[in-house]
């Protein structure tokens, strides 16, 4: 039978649609019966077979041979005679199997049905598409930068489907051209006007547990366990680890030898710093480590407002907060507490707040030395010069002038 390109892509489409076998016959089957439900008003007398290799098809109208003159559904019977027409051998009672060529249903039958079988088509491969990613959410998966868009990068994976990067889940520092190569965790997979949107993500914390379990064995076989995650992507990670085998340090097996496993972590998150915490149910501890590299001198803890107050010597006080604020803030998230820093002095040791030179010092001066935790006259005393140009935007030539000031109210 000739199937007039109708059949000619089943083939294709097995190889290249991700549709199975069973399911594009099954299609195939259900677009011709409806071409023959309206040329003959049913398909019940009707066989259609679809060669499972070669994917062609084939037709065959089943009708039972009568008496001349006493044919009461032409769809289900035939006279002996027009029977004897088509093969002279043929007998009253005997069963007649005559195959149908799709010249019969017509140039425009044909069209319709290939116009429905290429919608079918497309919306199983939709629907094929949306299963497999809705058992994928929390993957990583890899793709080739198809499409680039103001708002959202469109990635093609290994089998040509369409996944969505928006820009707001990219690392501030992700900067792709078309071709490039990338990675990203399925984050959300919803149906968008009849069309599966797949949603990438590389700001997730669960792109970053993925990666862990990627380059840490013992992660994946479930003697290390993830705790909890907290980014500022791009600047900033804490992960929380614990090991259920005493004998396994899970920071250290994190880590790697020399930073082997962990290194090829930060190169893909564009040099995010990432602190490994031994996890521990002692908040005060898990406080403490949280805070690292900065070194605590005294915690008090508020369980009930879930705050916790940090004191600390004045040269730590700036590594607990961090660039931009990032070490306490994740801290704070890591651990569930508000965290407040005080700097430690003496007693009998006399101090200014900072806010006490508004009138000598500019107010944008003043914010840059609170944002690197100084916010007293001695605690930018107690920084040299290098330190102060090094750690905020200030010039060497302001942060001069403002000691000066500032020491002038010691002397």
């Amino acid at each position: 039978m000739h199937s007039a390109g109708l059949i000619d892509s089943f083939s294709e489409f097995k190889e290249f649609k991700n549709i199975d076998r069973a399911t594009m016959q099954r299609v195939l089957e259900d677009v011709f019966r409806s071409m023959l439900r309206k040329k003959y008003g049913s398909d019940d007398n009707f066989d259609v077979i679809i060669n499972d290799n070669s994917g062609d098809l084939e037709i065959w109208h089943n009708r039972a041979i009568v008496h001349d003159g006493e044919v009461e559904d032409s769809r289900s019977q035939i006279s002996v005679s027009d029977a004897r027409n088509i093969e002279p051998d043929f007998e009253v009672g005997e069963d007649l199997t005559e195959e149908v060529t799709l010249e019969m249903f017509g140039r425009r039958a044909i069209l319709a049905a290939r116009q429905t079988l290429m919608s079918k088509i497309l919306e199983l491969e939709k629907d094929e598409i949306y299963k497999k990613y809705k058992d994928r959410v929390g993957e990583i998966v890899a793709g080739e930068v198809y499409q680039i868009w103001k708002k959202e990068l469109m990635i093609l994976d290994d089998e040509g489907s369409e996944l969505l990067l928006p820009k707001n889940e990219m690392i501030p520092a992700d900067h792709y051209k078309k071709g490039d190569s990338i990675r990203a965790v399925v984050a959300k997979v919803e149906m968008y006007n009849g069309s599966p949107r797949i949603i990438l993500s590389r700001t997730s914390p669960m792109f970053l547990e993925r990666l862990f379990e990627m380059e840490v064995p013992e992660i994946l076989d479930g003697v290390i366990t993830v705790k909890k995650i907290v980014r500022e992507p791009g600047e900033r990670a804490k992960v929380a680890v614990e090991s259920y085998d005493d004998r396994i340090d899970p920071v250290g097996a994190c880590v790697g030898m020399k930073g082997s496993r962990i290194h090829g972590i930060v190169r893909e998150l564009r040099n995010e710093n990432i602190d490994v915490i031994n996890y521990t149910n002692n908040l005060q501890l898990l406080i403490q480590r949280a805070l690292s590299p900065a070194k605590i001198s005294n915690i008090k803890i508020d369980e009930e407002a879930k705050r916790a107050s940090v004191f600390l010597k004045p040269d730590q006080v700036s590594l607990a907060i961090g660039k931009g604020g990032h070490n306490i803030k994740l801290a704070g998230k890591l651990t569930g507490t508000e965290i407040d820093v005080y700097r430690e002095s003496d007693e009998d040791e006399s101090d200014i707040d900072l806010d006490e030179f508004s009138d000598e010092i500019d107010s944008w001066i003043i914010d840059e030395l609170k944002n690197i935790g100084c916010d007293t006259a001695r605690s930018v005393l107690a920084l040299s010069v290098e330190d102060l140009v090094r750690r905020t935007e200030l010039e060497e030539e302001t942060v001069t002038e403002v000691r000066k000031i500032l020491q002038s109210e010691f002397e």
